[in-house]
């Protein structure tokens, strides 16, 4: 009999097939951190995290080409595996670990692929605080519950997040509750917009397509956690007769140009939010984890 991966409905992976994919992403990734060579995890990572990772060892190689004198090696532990059960590609699963860095938070990575024969590789990485992972809603064989991009049973679709959070950092809303990464970032923004000698502007954008795409599962109360990312601009312009702080030598290893007035940083960012079922009692999405990385620079 054959079966065709793309149209029946089966496990993403199985659980051992799950950790030997982490272990394989883990070796590569303190590999690359160790030499500062992302030759040596590019087959491991893709999406956010590929475009973050990169960068962040391409200016390590800059200012350090021997090496991370300061490589710690990744160590994770009390790994739990949230295998999705679906139908066509990509398939992906969730693994969420104990590491030794990042304090008691929870590592939450995203591994996916496109292809029996290709490799899985990490798509999203995300801190969650201790006991702030949910509980995701399993059949009877264990297998998690893949929620589709345009799911109309929730607070917020899926695929929309990432474009309803450009907006939320714009112009505020009701979206998502308020918290180090909404309500806070915001506030945090409008405080260092106008400095003295500085004036500093800021543009998002959604990333939602091909390997940016957002990833949801279902949660036990009928919501889902949702994965996704999205790309911001930062540029600080210096009034006449000052220039623009020296933004240390991570950012200059990224920068093209010189910086004569103005600097305008690209960052990629990938987040976590836990979306609740359409009519919830509180309706608001809560956006759980958000790592960001620079990936380049303009001087001008």
């Amino acid at each position: 009999m054959v079966v065709h991966g793309e149209r029946e409905v089966l496990p993403a992976t199985t659980r051992a097939e799950a950790a030997k994919a982490l272990q394989q992403f883990t070796n590569a990734y303190n590999a690359a951190d160790k030499a500062y060579d992302s030759s040596l995890d590019a087959a491991h990572v893709t999406g956010a995290l590929g475009a973050i990772d990169a960068a962040r060892l391409k200016a390590g190689k800059t200012n350090s080409p021997g090496g991370n004198t300061a490589h710690t090696p990744l160590k994770l532990s009390d790994v739990t595996y949230t295998i999705p059960k679906k139908a066509g590609w990509p398939r992906w699963f969730v693994a969420d670990a104990a590491g030794n860095k990042g304090g008691t938070a929870r590592w939450l990575l995203v591994f996916t692929r496109d292809g029996m024969n290709e490799p899985f590789q990490v798509a999203f990485l995300t801190l969650v605080a201790e006991g702030k992972v949910p509980e995701f809603k399993e059949d009877a064989d264990g297998w998690a519950e893949a929620v589709p991009a345009n799911s109309a049973g929730l607070a917020a679709e899926p695929g929309d997040l990432s474009k309803k959070y450009v907006s939320y950092l714009k112009s505020g809303g009701d979206v998502f509750a308020d918290g180090t990464h909404t309500s806070v970032w915001r506030a945090d923004r409008a405080k260092d917009a106008i400095r003295p000698g500085l004036a500093t502007q800021y543009l998002d954008e959604p990333l939602a397509n091909d390997t940016y795409a957002p990833l949801a599962l279902r949660t036990k109360d009928g919501g889902a956690l949702v994965f996704f990312a999205t790309h911001h601009y930062v540029k600080e312009t210096a009034h006449s007769g000052t220039s623009v702080p020296n933004p240390g030598d991570a950012v200059l290893a990224l920068t093209t140009g010189e910086i004569k007035q103005s600097l305008t940083m690209q960052f990629v960012s990938n987040e976590v939010a836990l979306d609740p079922p359409r009519g919830a009692a509180d309706p608001k999405v809560d956006v759980l984890g958000r790592i960001q990385g620079l990936t380049s620079a303009q001087g001008s």
